[in-house]
């Protein structure tokens, strides 16, 4: 899916022998990392590539293209952040492998996904996914073998930013002289998160954010979806593929959310402090991701009922359910305060990011809610 001038740069690095040691690929969740780096991955393994320079391609049917498509090519190595399984033990090595086959299940169905699916896969409650120091020795491990198809050994590193400062520091010589034939793919979407002496360390690929025509066409081709329901669920997208994908599949979540923000401002207009602080403690019950998907969609609700004010339908892309409740509830979103309550919901997001307390901070956002609803006058 797009982002054609950086595949076009990685096969021009291939073919003309250019390949750097560590590759960044950075952007926005949902733009692509993750299926750009496969795409590479398979042509640097393929033993009978198809194509020259910036056209070049893996050709599909031999036996690394095969053990590739199973995820399972003894040269190709994944990192990716994880919790402590339930029956580990408190000795166990928190190493990537102790979740692979449950990573390989989520990459055979599809390769845009964000950490709140693949936090569901792992079985997350409150806990918060980590690249532990453990899995910078197991990559030195692996890497230092000789290559088993005697080509390059590809490591691909899924949202290295969430290592730990103990496994980003031992990663620092790794990536600055890995063993010969070795391309360590870092899929990033904060690489402001990474240490300054790793992102020296690699170069850097950016990624756009996927442009509404692109996401609708590839609704429209890969998931039958109609020209209008693609471009209404592009739109809401976000110049995200895998927020697109999670519309189509989260009904109950997103029906669940708008139930939480529906309540919290019908308390917040009625002043009710002792039930918003019960809207809190319900709130700190769900898992982190799901809480950074909660303010996510509400961050999006509030600017839809921005533009709901200019009565413009072709400019608002809301549910049959959204649009009920924007009805009554859009005057209450205005020039005089929609960019208060934005802020005030990226730095909730930002909190609960940081591990903050989450009943502190939906209690003290639902208390600024208070002060932000006021409808214009008359």
């Amino acid at each position: 899916m797009a982002q054609t001038a950086v595949v076009r740069q990685l096969r021009h690095m291939w073919s003309h022998h250019q390949l750097p040691h560590a590759l960044l690929l950075a952007g926005p969740s949902g733009a692509g990392q993750m299926a750009v780096a496969l795409d590479f991955a398979r042509l640097l393994l393929c033993e009978q590539p198809v194509g020259t320079g910036e056209e070049a391609h893996a050709c599909g049917t031999c036996a690394s293209c095969r053990m590739v498509a199973r995820y399972a090519h003894p040269d190709l190595h994944f990192s990716f952040p994880v919790i402590r399984p339930k029956n580990a033990s408190s000795t166990s090595r928190m190493v990537s492998d102790l979740w692979i086959a449950e990573w390989r299940a989520m990459l055979t169905d599809g390769d845009y996904f964000d950490l709140e699916e693949w936090g569901k896969r792992m079985g997350i409650e409150k806990q918060q996914p980590c690249v532990y120091a453990d899995e910078s020795d197991e990559l030195l491990r692996k890497v230092s073998i000789v290559s088993a198809r005697g080509g390059y050994k590809v490591v691909i590193m899924w949202l290295p930013e969430l290592m730990n400062v103990t496994c980003a520091n031992k990663m620092l010589k790794l990536l600055e002289e890995p063993p010969r034939q070795t391309l360590f793919l870092l899929c990033s979407d904060h690489p402001e998160q990474l240490l300054a002496t790793i992102l020296s360390r690699t170069q850097r690929l950016s990624f756009k954010p996927l442009t509404e025509t692109e996401i609708a066409e590839a609704l429209m081709r890969d998931r039958g979806l109609s020209a209008e329901d693609a471009g209404r669920t592009a739109h809401r997208a976000a110049g995200s593929y895998t927020q697109a994908l999670k519309q189509l599949t989260v009904g109950h979540d997103e029906q669940e959310f708008l139930d939480m923000f529906v309540l919290l401002m019908r308390k917040c207009y009625l002043r009710d402090i002792k039930e918003m602080y019960a809207w809190a403690e319900r709130m700190a019950t769900w898992g982190r991701e799901r809480q950074k998907a909660f303010l996510d969609y509400a961050l999006r609700l509030i600017r839809e009922n921005f533009v709901y004010n200019f009565r413009l339908p072709q400019l608002n892309y809301l549910s049959q359910s959204e649009e009920e409740f924007s009805r009554n509830f859009a005057r209450f979103v205005n020039e005089a305060n929609v960019m208060g309550i934005a802020a005030e919901l990226t730095s909730a997001r930002r909190d609960i990011a940081q591990n903050v307390n989450a009943r502190m901070v939906f209690f003290d956002f639902a208390l600024k809610m208070i002060v932000l609803l006021i409808p214009p006058k008359a």
